[in-house]
């Protein structure tokens, strides 16, 4: 090596220094770094918590009370009458009263029956004054159901054609509870306890005519049975002479559940009735209400 190359290198020896030292140090920052983790792969979220049972349920009723149709609305708030004494049901069917479709608001009214809700007796009470006479008389039904006695008063109505003091149904819904052809689309149709033949037979279900409004009529004497109104007993007793074997049938069965003995002998003549069933239902009657101990009427008192 040359003089000259020697001194040129000896003149750079410190400069390479650093440069070794500095890329030591680097090299062993890098050893010495953590190592970062992978980044997650792109576009797979974590699934979502499939609902409970409870939670699909309450979403499949919620949007069906939400929904435009009324036929669903209906069937949702029907639906409702399974959940007794829940609270979300209840407040439900409430709102459900003031649908403006007659068909939901009827849903409503049989619904809280079923649920046995008795706090919304006040609002059923207001549902008498519907101008569908099928709402008012669900209504009456499930008032009598939550052992709320103005529900007699609406089948008083009905099954008189005549108000009961200023009580029941108004001039109009009489009106049209009295036209064959509105009182026959009523029909024996949700659960309004217009099926109140247990004890006749299925018979009666056969021989009604579609056209007739006895069916109604029937269920309305069937309903007066436990009614505490001394004219309930009286309106039975005409009931028994109604030119439809189906209504004088029903009266009689109302009378012997009543259990009023003092009605013996103003329902006898039942026992010749020409309708075989209803001669058969007189004689189960009077025989029944025989074999009772008489009631004891309050003696009335001498005015002074």
């Amino acid at each position: 090596m040359s003089k000259r190359t020697w001194a040129t290198l000896r003149g750079k020896l410190p400069l390479l220094g650093v440069l070794g030292f500095l890329s030591a140090a680097s090299i062993s920052a890098r050893a010495q770094a953590p190592t970062a983790s992978p980044a997650p792969p792109q576009g797979k979220q974590p699934a979502a918590a499939a609902p409970t049972p409870r939670e699909k349920a309450w979403g499949i009723l919620r949007e069906a009370l939400r929904d435009d149709s009324a036929d669903k609305r209906a069937n949702a708030v029907r639906a409702l009458g399974l959940l007794p004494r829940n609270d979300e049901a209840g407040k439900a069917a409430i709102i459900a009263l003031k649908d403006d479709k007659a068909n939901v608001r009827l849903a409503a009214a049989v619904a809280l029956g079923s649920l046995h809700a008795e706090h919304a007796a006040s609002e059923l009470e207001k549902v008498l004054n519907d101008s569908e006479p099928a709402v008012v008389l669900a209504a009456a039904n499930s008032l009598l159901l939550l052992h709320n006695d103005a529900g007699y008063d609406v089948y008083y109505g009905v099954l008189t054609g005549e108000r009961r003091g200023n009580k029941g149904l108004i001039k109009g819904q009489l009106d049209t509870l009295k036209d064959r052809k509105k009182m026959a689309e009523l029909g024996f149709e949700e659960g309004i306890g217009f099926l109140p033949f247990a004890g006749i037979g299925y018979e009666i279900f056969k021989n009604v005519a579609k056209d007739d409004s006895s069916p109604v009529r029937a269920a309305a004497a069937k309903k007066l049975a436990h009614d505490p109104n001394p004219d309930g007993g009286v309106a039975l007793v005409a009931a028994t002479t109604d030119k439809n074997w189906t209504v004088r049938a029903a009266a009689l069965e109302a009378i012997a559940e009543r259990g009023d003995p003092s009605l013996v002998l103003k329902i006898t003549a039942a026992m010749d009735d020409s309708k075989e069933l209803v001669r058969y239902m007189a004689a189960a009657c009077v025989a029944h209400l025989s074999d009772l101990p008489a009631k004891n009427v309050p003696a009335e008192t001498g005015k002074p």
